[in-house]
């Protein structure tokens, strides 16, 4: 049902004066009796139609509303943004003639609502696209009723501090029914202002600011899945200081939850028993869990989440992750109970619980309580929830732990893509440029569809400050910059023009992207020294650098890293004007750039062969080097040295996951896949220790599940077979294999105009390859310095 739309639907005949330009027809609503956040309402519209008909409307809500026709949800919303980017969905709702019902659920959770969530006002808008439905259906014109929902308590999130309150809810206070419009209390909305077109409104006061949604609707798929690893009695109010002990096992119930969690069954808890369950997922899952009860008054059934068991009670190691004996489920950093939701059934027949908004992790942990009644589980399920896309590449290679490799990483990619990238789904669910960077490298690597980069990239880009940098992260309520991370969002440009094109949206971002280098260009001194800016200035987690902060890189120091760093983003903003036709500015980010290599001098050390983190030559690390071996700018002789020295020094400070990408990226320039290989030992670990997806630094990590862990995936493509863009859009493909001791690997590539295919082989220090590319793209096949022309479908080369 749901519509993509590019424009605004009432634009094309807006032809008021300047002050009336870019209203809706209808207005936003609110309910008079609503609370301070947070709250949930319900809105509902009654109406009959004469005839069959098929109905389009824009809805929005602030914050999230789902959708109810004739007690059926239709969609859920509003896709993620700011103020000044408030995105609407678009439906198609085809109906018989007869009554009907059209009712919104809205919740609004305030200052404790997710990070990533922000919002102006509480409200609702649903707007027909045409008359005479405007009259009939649109909020603020027709007779909207609306009421706030009992039942919901919010509780704390602890460590998930970013993904926003959790919930209790309490079965006999419910409003059940009100999807279908049931129930006493409703009462007429108050109407607030017209909706606001983003791109023409004006003179706009606290409005948000309306855009059509540009992503799909998110996955919503049931699933029954889990193992019912443990089923023990328990007495006590809280659990994580209990281990999972194989002797307190019931074996006999064991089986009964097994068959509930299939859905073969309901399973009945007599009264005045406890049962505590432990479910194994078997997978990492993002989904809302529904819960279906009879009976029960005076029960409660907690559903906690986590994504691994620790060895502590207080929540320190994990372990192997398929290893639940003796281990606990508690919280990281709080040694309390697990984090997830409370449901209350309150006696009634056939109540169906869920979450406003989904959980994520691989184990949950049941707690049914009940009191003088029996209660009825009658059914649970998972109804998982993500980003709607599929793998469409392809890879193996002659190693075979690769293969056991990549459905980690492409889980993680799923598991952290929703209505923006994310960085980890259980702690945070926040889209931060440089985890960003990566997952979008992937995307263009395994997938066609760019519209979550393209949005990625337009909300930083709508994130800057004054200053004209980025924020960290975005969308956010709470403010955070990271001025490294600007700098890489420099980076994520050129992908996308290289891996993409679309010129016109990149020329938009350009304004943007000067912004961030001239407040860079503030902090170049006289002698060419970058001073680190204020912020945060994170480069990798690395035991010996305090905050991820590599020496020197705290406000007013002068740090070798980020002076390379910044290099590379003048060379990277200077390709990019080039392309958009602004040679001059392109010459001005050149010799920029040029000024800081040569004033980089200042960190060389000549005789390690190594750049300094810090002036002192005192501290050294692989990060350095990679960012100037990756600037391009470095003579032949010391480039040479540099790469020398980085592959032998035993004592540089050493990238962790997430930086191994720009490692990755030199192994790649300089033909060592064997290194690159050798360092995948770290993902192959991962496999052998229990883990679904990939963890977000060296053990013990926090998160189990975490964006960046997903790179080698894409150097699968782009190293290992060597298929990176040799012009903008793709244009031009350059087939560079890099095996290293593989004898052999092949691949397909969702290029953008077809699948990209190629088939290495190795003998000696020979590669033969099949390519095939699909129509209207040509490229290069490069190899032991040879270079052959490609052309448009199959072909054999040798190098």
């Amino acid at each position: 049902m749901r519509v993509m739309i590019p424009t605004d639907p009432y634009a094309a005949a807006d032809t008021r004066n300047w002050n009336q330009r870019g209203q809706w027809p209808c207005r936003w609503v609110a309910c008079p009796d609503a609370p301070a956040p947070p709250f949930v309402t319900a809105y509902r519209r009654r109406f009959t139609l004469d005839g069959d008909d098929s109905i389009v409307v824009h809805v929005t809500a602030d914050e999230r509303y789902e959708l109810f026709l004739d007690g059926e949800r239709v969609g859920r919303g509003s896709e993620r943004g700011d103020g000044d980017h408030w995105f609407f969905e678009t439906y198609n709702l085809p109906m018989k003639a007869g009554d009907h019902v059209l009712v919104a659920r809205v919740w609004s959770v305030g200052p404790h609502r997710p990070y990533a969530q922000m919002t102006v006002r509480p409200g609702f808008l649903l707007s027909p696209e045409k008359e005479p439905f405007i009259q009939l259906l649109g909020t603020g014109v027709a007779p909207w009723e609306c009421k706030v929902l009992p039942g919901y308590e919010f509780t704390p999130s602890l460590a998930a501090w970013g993904t926003g309150l959790k919930l209790a809810i309490h079965g006999d206070a419910f409003a059940w029914g009100h999807e279908r419009g049931d129930g006493d209390a409703w009462t007429p909305v108050t109407a607030l202002k017209p909706g606001a077109n983003a791109r023409s409104r004006n003179e706009t006061e606290d409005e948000p600011l309306l855009l059509p949604a540009t992503l799909p609707a998110m996955m919503d798929e049931v699933r029954h899945v889990g193992w019912a690893r443990h089923v023990t009695e328990h007495a006590g109010e809280t659990t994580h200081a209990t281990p999972f002990r194989p002797e307190d096992n019931l074996p006999d119930e064991q089986e009964e939850w097994q068959e509930f969690l299939k859905g073969e069954k309901a399973i009945t808890i007599p009264p005045h028993t406890r049962r505590r369950v432990l479910v194994d997922l078997e997978q990492y899952y993002c989904a809302y869990p529904e819960l279906v009860t009879t009976g029960g008054a005076g029960s409660m059934v907690r559903v906690h989440w986590q994504e691994a068991l620790f060895n502590e009670a207080q929540g320190h190691t994990k372990g192997n992750r398929d290893v639940v004996e003796d281990k606990y489920f508690t919280t990281i950093w709080s040694g309390v109970d697990g984090i997830g939701d409370a449901f209350y059934p309150g006696g009634g027949a056939h109540r169906r619980f869920t979450t406003l908004w989904w959980e994520a992790g691989r184990y949950l942990e049941f707690l049914v309580a009940t009191a003088d009644q029996s209660l009825t589980l009658e059914r649970f399920a998972l109804r998982e929830t993500r980003y709607p896309w599929e793998r469409e590449d392809a890879f193996e290679a002659s190693e075979p732990r690769i293969a056991d490799t990549l459905p980690i990483m492409a889980r993680t990619l799923h598991m952290c893509s929703h209505e923006t990238y994310m960085d980890c789904p259980y702690y945070e669910q926040l889209m931060y440029i440089g985890d960003t960077r990566l997952q979008a490298l992937i995307t263009y690597a395994t997938r066609r569809d760019d519209r979550l980069p393209r949005k990625a990239l337009t909300m930083f880009d709508a994130s800057r400050d004054g200053s004209g940098l980025t924020e960290s992260r975005y969308p956010s309520r709470m403010r955070q910059v990271i001025p490294t991370f600007s700098l890489w969002w420099i980076g994520m440009l050129r992908d996308y023009a290289l891996w993409r094109g679309d010129l016109p949206f990149l020329r938009e971002r350009m304004i943007g992207a000067r912004a961030v280098l001239d407040a860079y260009r503030s902090q170049v001194g006289s002698d060419g020294l970058l001073v680190s800016p204020e912020g945060w200035n994170f480069t990798d987690w690395l035991s010996e650098w305090p905050d991820g902060e590599p020496p020197g890189a705290k406000a007013g120091g002068k740090s070798g890293v980020l002076q390379w760093q910044l290099v590379g983003a003048l060379r990277q903003a200077a390709d990019l004007e080039g392309w958009l036709d602004e040679p001059e500015l392109a010459q001005r980010h050149t010799l920029l750039a040029e000024k800081l290599a040569r004033a980089a001098d200042a960190y060389w050390d000549d005789k390690r062969g190594l750049y300094a983190d810090d002036s002192a030559h005192t501290r050294f690390s692989e990060h350095a080097q990679c960012l100037a071996l990756l600037s391009g700018l470095l003579p032949k002789e010391r480039e040479a040295r540099v790469l020398n020295s980085l592959f032998t020094d035993p004592n540089l400070a050493r990238a962790t996951i997430y930086f191994s990408h720009y490692l990755f990226e030199v192994y790649n320039r300089s033909h060592r896949a064997d290194l690159l290989l050798k360092k995948l030992e770290l993902w192959y670990d991962q496999k052998a220790n229990g883990l679904r997806t990939t963890v977000e630094m060296p053990e013990p990590t926090r998160s189990d599940c975490h964006a960046w862990g997903a790179h080698p995936l894409y150097h699968c493509h782009a190293t290992l077979l060597g298929v990176r863009p040799g012009a903008p859009g793709f244009t031009k493909v350059i087939v560079e294999p890099n095996l290293g001791p593989l004898t052999w690997a092949k691949g397909r590539i969702p290029h953008p105009k077809g699948d990209l295919l190629v088939n290495v082989k190795r003998d000696g220090e020979r590669l033969s390859a099949e390519v095939t590319l699909p129509a209207g793209v040509t490229g290069e096949f490069r190899c032991n310095g040879n270079v052959t022309a490609l052309k448009p479908g199959p072909q054999t080369v040798e190098g």
